[in-house]
């Protein structure tokens, strides 16, 4: 039986200098490699160690990096070992096959969208109408298909990104804040349901999971096996499942743990290892 892994990129796998953890004293440090350069500048890392443990599972597996990135910006990742068959990306807009989008998922996603939930038109006007031009720095699409904005935390009313979870609850959208970014994400878009694809076409009952994020909660729901690690939003609010080991480890350590973790389990399908 093969088994799918699906995890989480950012903060989970791979880590900006800012979000790397590294609180042992200098001399003691990882090595680090370079997996992401934006405007000619090194943004994220992950170890060494953690780099041969990909390469390693990415060969065993059937590795699926799961993404809220867009396209365009998980294209500047290079991870080690092969390439992998499938990706998803737009947190489960765009499911990638051999670097390419399926059509029938995209069609699929945008069918449930119409259906289910508030237009993104909406959604984006009342996030401009909201925000206050003194925490704001910037405000984005993603693919045409959910909404970020990026903010200065540091005047980051408390009560603003709540409010705003609040009323996008109730158009069918979710509101997720990680790190100087506050995403609206509509509710039927979810990396679970793509993993979930990925493992019928693969024919696998075997899914490994991990995330940091509360856009990961139905990523890591949809796996029989999941992991999360010290920090994120999932840490912070106590969020777990039964299914789901709950990692002490913090920052670029966790990633080294995770793929460790994925390797036994994937060396006993069936089991919890």
């Amino acid at each position: 039986m093969s088994t799918v892994v699906a995890s989480d990129l950012d903060r989970t796998l791979i880590y900006s200098a800012a979000a790397l953890g590294l609180t042992m004293p200098d001399a003691r440090a990882p090595r680090l490699l370079c997996v992401e350069v934006y405007e000619h500048k090194p943004l994220s890392y992950m170890t060494e160690t953690a780099a041969g443990l990909l390469d390693t599972l990415a060969r065993e597996t059937v590795f699926v990096p799961t993404t809220t990135r867009t396209r365009e910006q998980y294209g500047r990742i290079h991870l080690p070992g092969p390439r992998p068959r499938f990706a998803i990306c737009a947190n489960g807009g765009h499911l990638l096959v051999d670097g390419e989008p399926d059509r029938d998922w995209r069609r699929t996603v945008t069918a449930r969208l119409t259906a289910e939930c508030a237009s993104l038109e909406e959604i984006r006007a009342h996030l401009l109408r909201t925000a206050d031009p003194a925490w704001l720095l910037k405000e984005r699409v993603a693919e045409d298909l959910f909404a970020y904005l990026v903010v200065d935390r540091a005047l980051l009313p408390e009560t603003w990104v709540k409010d705003l979870a609040g009323w996008a609850e109730a158009r069918g959208w979710t509101v997720s804040l990680q790190g100087r970014k506050i995403y609206a994400v509509p509710k039927p878009l979810t990396k679970g349901a793509a993993v979930a694809e990925v493992a019928r076409r693969t024919g696998t009952e075997q899914v490994l999971t991990a995330g940091d994020s509360l856009l990961d909660a139905d990523l890591l729901l949809a796996g029989t096996q999941g992991w999360r690690p010290g920090h994120g939003e999932l840490a912070d609010s106590g969020w777990d499942a039964p299914h789901v080991t709950a990692l002490t480890e913090r920052g670029v350590a966790a990633g080294e743990e995770i793929l460790r973790a994925f390797i036994r389990a994937a060396a006993c399908p069936g089991r919890v290892c």
